[in-house]
This record gives structure tokens, C-alpha cells and sequence, in this order.
């Protein structure tokens, strides 16, 4: 069948529609996968469910208005009984008939949750990803930045000794085990490729790293207090 536009329908059609698909092996797969589709999905399970309870409120009532008559009947005696055995066999068959789509539409509200994991797992895979992917830019931008004052001998301030410090404290899960792996380490080994350097500019890296690991951006190698020196030493000043 022709696949309709499902948005242009009022709730009633839906589940008109909606109906013709509960059966699994009925099924049009262009219709299911359209009431299925991410657009739509939530919708038809809030229709089914619907359905789902209004029959199960039909079952209810039918079957204590069954239980009344039953009552009545006995109350009348013998004549009462045969209405009762005489009534049995429609009630019977509406209640089997009743239950049997009572227990389609459920499984297809079942089926329906399986999809709607599906599609969030595939949300939630595609959010990871594009987070993932921002951090690798930004990780990538800061290492550029780190890059630069190397390259140009420029003083780096705290802020900038603070930031390229996020590169080896923040992590992010890597490998079979998701093992916690630094954003350094994954410029190094995953996220960026690996460039020949010069003797110079792996000196700048090694300077780099050691201020890094000083509190406040400081290297304990480079700390202390500078002795005065003055010409001739008249003052006796440690020289």
C-alpha cells in the first residue's frame, strides 16, 4: 500500500493505520518502518498503549457485568440457569476474540520498545561520537597553542600553563577496556599525526613539560633567590 502522511493524520486515523500493523506477519515493512521511524515512533506506542488500555478496561467490564448476570441467573432458578449456558458461548468467543488482540496490540507496544532502544542507542552513539570529536578539536587546538609559545620563545602565563595542564588531566576512555587515556596521549598516539621535530624545538617540549609539572606553572629547577653582586665587592656581599 501507498504509505501515508502520517503527520496529516488525526489521531484517529493513526490508529486506524496503526491497527493494520500490529500483526507481525501482515505487516507492509515502507508502513511499519514509517510508524516506527524516529519521527513517528512515539507517537505509535502512545496510540497502542491507548488501545491497549482500552481493551483491557473492556475485558474488565464485560467480565464483571458476567459475573452480575451470572448471580441473576442462579437467582432465578432453573430458567435462570439455561439463559446463563445459553449466553456462554457468545461471551465466550467475544472474550477470546478480545483477549487474543489484547495480546497483539502488547506485543506490537513491545516490538515498538525494542525499536525506540534501538534508535536511542543510536542517539546516544551519535552524541558520544560528536562529543568525542569536539574534545579532539579543542585538544588540538590547545596543543597548537602550547605549539606556538614554544616555537616563538614567547612568556607563557599562568592561564596558559593552566590550560595546557588539561591536556594530561582530562581523559577520555580508550581501547577494548575503555581505560581512562590522557587527551595528550591521545594526540599522540590516535588523534594527530606524528611530525619529525628538531633538536631545538624538542628542547622547547622538554622545557615545556618540566614547567608543566611545577606548582602554578613554576619548575622547583628554577626557583630561588638570586644573589646580589656588586663591583668589587666592598660590601662583602656573597659573590
Amino acid at each position: 500500500m501507498d504509505a501515508p502522511d502520517l503527520s496529516a493524520l488525526d489521531d484517529e486515523q493513526y490508529e486506524d493505520v496503526t491497527l493494520t500493523q500490529i500483526r507481525p506477519h501482515t505487516r507492509d515493512p515502507e508502513l511499519w518502518g514509517l510508524l516506527t521511524s524516529p519521527e513517528h515512533v512515539e507517537r505509535t506506542r502512545a496510540i497502542l498503549a491507548n488501545v491497549h488500555q482500552r481493551t483491557a478496561a473492556a475485558l474488565r467490564r464485560r467480565k464483571t457485568e458476567r459475573d452480575e448476570f451470572q448471580q441473576d441467573c442462579h437467582a432465578r432458578g432453573e430458567a435462570g440457569k439455561k439463559e446463563w449456558f445459553a449466553t456462554r458461548p457468545e461471551y465466550e468467543k467475544w472474550r477470546r476474540g478480545a483477549a487474543g488482540f489484547h495480546q497483539m496490540v502488547q506485543a506490537a507496544i513491545s516490538d515498538l520498545g525494542k525499536v525506540q532502544r534501538t534508535h536511542n542507542r543510536a542517539t546516544t552513539e551519535q552524541s558520544r561520537q560528536e562529543a568525542r570529536e569536539a574534545l579532539r578539536k579543542l585538544a588540538i587546538a590547545v596543543q597548537r597553542h602550547q605549539a606556538q609559545h614554544a616555537k616563538s620563545g614567547e612568556i607563557a602565563g599562568q592561564e596558559d600553563y593552566e590550560l595546557w595542564q588539561l591536556l594530561d588531566r582530562l581523559t577520555v576512555p580508550c581501547g577494548p577496556n575503555q581505560e581512562p587515556t590522557s587527551l595528550r596521549t591521545m594526540l599522540d598516539f590516535y588523534w594527530t599525526d606524528v611530525d619529525v621535530v628538531s633538536d631545538e624545538e624538542q628542547a622547547r617540549a622538554a622545557a615545556e613539560r618540566t614547567m608543566r609539572k611545577a606548582p602554578a606553572g613554576r619548575s622547583a629547577q628554577f626557583t630561588g633567590v638570586p644573589r646580589a653582586r656588586h663591583v668589587g665587592n666592598e660590601k662583602g656581599l656573597a659573590s
